[in-house]
């Protein structure tokens, strides 16, 4: 049995069946692991470009041109931390900043609804308030300014004229208006709340005066 068996099987492969032997053999586990991956394939490349750029040159080793590879790699991924990582998570951790002295911690978009809501409902002291809260949160995610439990709309408004010169008095009208309904249980009005909406949009779509880094604001607690 095991002389037929030897003798079924071909010492001297023609070319067809060589080729299927050695597809059979490279397509075990142990081939296929040992293929490069895709970042193997893109450091390999990013290294070539590197290498061609010294082509001619000489005296310059094969591990001195590995070690600029490694650098620039090193580079690239600092620098995209710094560009892209870093300011979101800054936005994160603003987002997370309580307002006021009741820990609200909501960002933007619920903010926006919630005053929405309250509007529609006729509820102006409520609208105007949460709208307040919308643009002071809006401008603290841009990490224009910063804010903590025991910060004022009035210092919020006072901190918001230096990125936004231009709408000073409408933000400490609206820190005003924020104050009224409250604080002193005034009843506010649509046209209070459209004014501020609009503040609030406005605020939003607008490039601030200059590169500004957030400062605090100092504490008035109530």
């Amino acid at each position: 049995m095991v002389l037929t068996r030897y003798r079924e099987t071909p010492l001297d492969p023609d070319a067809p069946e060589a080729r299927r032997w050695l597809e059979d053999e490279l397509a075990k586990s142990e081939y296929q692991s040992a293929q490069p991956n895709a970042f193997d394939l893109a450091m390999q490349a990013i290294r070539d470009w590197i290498v061609s750029l010294f082509e001619g040159a000489t005296g310059i080793p094969g591990p001195l041109l590995t070690l600029v590879l490694v650098v620039a790699v090193a580079l690239v991924v600092i620098v995209g931390l710094l560009v892209f990582g870093l300011p979101r998570l800054s936005r994160r951790q603003r987002a997370a900043v309580p307002l006021f002295d009741d820990d609200d911690r909501r960002d933007l978009q619920t903010l926006r609804r919630a005053a929405a809501a309250a509007a529609a409902a006729g509820d102006w002291p409520l609208a105007i308030e949460e709208r307040f809260r919308a643009l002071v949160r809006g401008i603290v995610e841009r990490d224009l300014i910063r804010v903590h439990p025991g910060t004022t709309a009035r210092g919020v408004a006072d901190a918001a004229t230096e990125p936004f010169p231009g709408h000073a008095a409408a933000l400490r009208a609206a820190a005003a208006d924020f104050d009224a309904v409250r604080y002193l249980g005034r009843a506010g009005t649509p046209e209070r709340y459209e004014a501020l909406t609009e503040l609030e949009r406005t605020i939003a779509s607008t490039a601030p005066a200059m590169a500004t880094t957030a400062a605090g604001i100092p504490g008035e607690r109530r």
